[in-house]
């Protein structure tokens, strides 16, 4: 195992980096990042095709379940559309039209089959028009809906499609808090109010078992109502709760939902926040008492700087998302996570996750500020570097050595090269206040009437 490098300084626009920045050796445009999307396309295309996924050193397809939910198509079709890919889009969409359906006998886990599929569909159907995007969103919705048939009208984790049966009843804040900017458009597209009310509901029941310093815990019972595990951050398991609570408040001018942001951000700064390095990072800490308990920051928490900029604190976004390009800088490119008290690595997997690169363009679109291309660049080389391969795009076993997986996930079509696609277009071509992004970068068009 390497030891970690020193790492020298470099400043842009007056802001503090960690380089190396090995950003400046290649001009990135848009077009560069629509290359390898169809790079990373046509290997789905050639090897995958109709499957939920591509495995790309085997070249072979993988599916979630026992029949594909064409979930690559799914994810990535309104990234077709942003990037004027009108022949892939068009072959996406009669894929998708003519093998797609949720008539199957298989039990799915809710959150990924909202955020990925339904979230897909809706956006599908809000950029191109064709109703029977909304057809299949609506009848994947109703199959979700036994999904919130607890006795707290919390979500269980898993659902069959077909027979409605629900299983575990353990489950976290993100899959519990994190389909209401679905639900809420998909009742707001077929004015049905159940798929809102629903959802919303278990959001505003989370929200309501929340400690008396105001956090929330990582597993919660949804039949019971009590926490089985009081660790409290702002990571994987609990991350997408505190972006819905935003996003919903502004997406549906949702009151209850900005009252709820609100007194959440609170708790969040007064007890997640961690300054004692001299930089910004969240960790962990105990949901009753605020003792901390961990020091632990990674690829997902990377997301909150994004959500500090669409908050209105840029000041604090800027000062985290430069702690996290200090650790996407560490091995050359970000690990699943780290100890930010050492600096040390504490999982080097890197899955293709998009966080950070969604935090530099929030943060470039609220600032304009040339620093975030410059992140960009160094995200788009590396990844250029060290994931690609002759067909399309890799995960890596672990950042340090630089091993690659056999794994690609839809989202690195959704979120990872729409983001950087549209933190290098110009601003004239795509018009951010027009949508709110749910949490795999689908975008839903804001709308201000009430549920």
């Amino acid at each position: 195992m390497k030891t970690a490098r020193k790492l020298p300084l470099v400043f842009f626009a007056g802001i503090l980096c960690y380089g190396p920045v090995k950003s400046q050796e290649t001009v990135v445009t848009p077009d560069a990042v629509k290359r390898e999307f169809l790079h990373a396309w046509q290997g789905y295309k050639q090897y995958a095709w109709g499957h939920d996924a591509l495995k790309p050193l085997s070249k072979q397809p993988r599916d979630w379940y026992k029949h594909s939910l064409c979930m690559t198509p799914v994810d990535a079709f309104d990234t077709m559309m942003l990037l004027g890919l009108k022949k892939e889009a068009t072959e996406a969409k009669q894929l998708i039209l003519d093998s797609l359906s949720f008539d199957r006998d298989m039990e799915v886990q809710t959150f990924e089959i909202t955020i990925r599929m339904l979230g897909g569909l809706l956006s599908a159907y809000q950029l191109d028009g064709d109703h029977r995007f909304l057809e299949l969103a609506e009848d994947l919705g109703r199959r979700l809906l036994p999904e919130f048939n607890s006795a707290t009208g919390m979500p269980y984790r898993f659902v069959n499609l077909k027979t409605g049966a629900i299983r575990d009843s353990l489950n976290n804040p993100a899959e519990i808090g994190t389909s209401l900017l679905e639900f809420g458009t998909l009742s707001k597209l077929t004015g049905n109010p159940i798929f809102f009310q629903k959802s919303k509901n278990a959001l505003v029941q989370l929200f309501n078992r929340r400690s008396k310093i105001g956090l929330v815990g990582s597993v919660i019972n949804v039949e019971t109502g009590e926490w089985v595990d009081s660790t409290s951050h702002i990571g994987g398991g609990i991350d997408s709760y505190y972006e819905y609570l935003l996003k919903c408040a502004i997406l549906f001018d949702d009151n209850d939902c900005k009252t709820m942001w609100n007194e959440s951000i609170k708790a969040i700064e007064a007890c997640l926040a961690d300054t004692s390095t001299g930089d910004l990072w969240y960790g962990q800490v105990n949901m009753v008492t605020g003792e901390r308990t961990g020091t632990s920051f990674g690829s997902l928490e990377a997301f909150f700087p994004a959500v500090l900029s669409l908050s209105g604190n840029l000041s604090s976004a800027a000062r985290l998302e430069q702690s996290c390009f200090r650790m996407w800088n560490l091995e050359g490119i970000e690990p699943e996570s780290i100890n930010y008290k050492t600096m040390k690595v504490t999982d080097g997997y890197y899955v293709l996750r998009p966080e950070i690169i969604e935090s530099a363009y929030y943060l470039y679109h609220f600032t304009g500020d040339s620093v975030y291309r410059n992140m960009g660049k160094a995200f788009f080389n590396n990844l250029v570097k060290y994931c690609r391969t002759d067909v399309a795009y890799a995960a890596l076993k672990d950042v340090r050595t630089k091993e690659k997986l056999d794994q690609m996930e839809s989202f690195f079509f959704a979120e990872t090269l729409k983001y950087l696609y549209l933190l290098f277009a110009p601003p004239s071509a795509f018009n951010f206040d027009d949508v709110i992004f749910n949490t795999e970068a689908h975008p839903m068009n804001r709308t201000r009437e009430n549920h």
